[in-house]
């Protein structure tokens, strides 16, 4: 049987981003890249945070709990901090 998943290694991001330091604001989150094919406890995390589908977007207030959220799926989500 043919092998239909090959992992390389120079594929998938480079690297991580730094996580931004704690703030009294709100966090945009967009979900940039699928949930399919990762472990049912990234889908959880990612259905937890309000995500549905790629480029979906969320607002929420930032909170180390959210914090610990957003670590799990970090290489699935883009967070930005929002101005005002």
């Amino acid at each position: 049987m043919p092998r239909t998943f090959v992992w390389h290694r120079t594929r998938g991001p480079q690297h991580t981003p730094k996580e931004l330091p704690l703030t009294d604001g709100k966090l945009e989150i967009k979900q940039v890249r699928s949930g399919i094919g990762h472990s049912w406890k990234m889908r959880a995390t990612l259905q937890a945070l309000g995500l549905k589908h790629p480029n979906d977007t969320v607002v929420h207030q930032d909170s180390p709990a959210l914090r610990g959220q957003i670590k799990r799926v970090r290489h699935l989500v883009q967070v930005t901090p929002v101005a005002g």
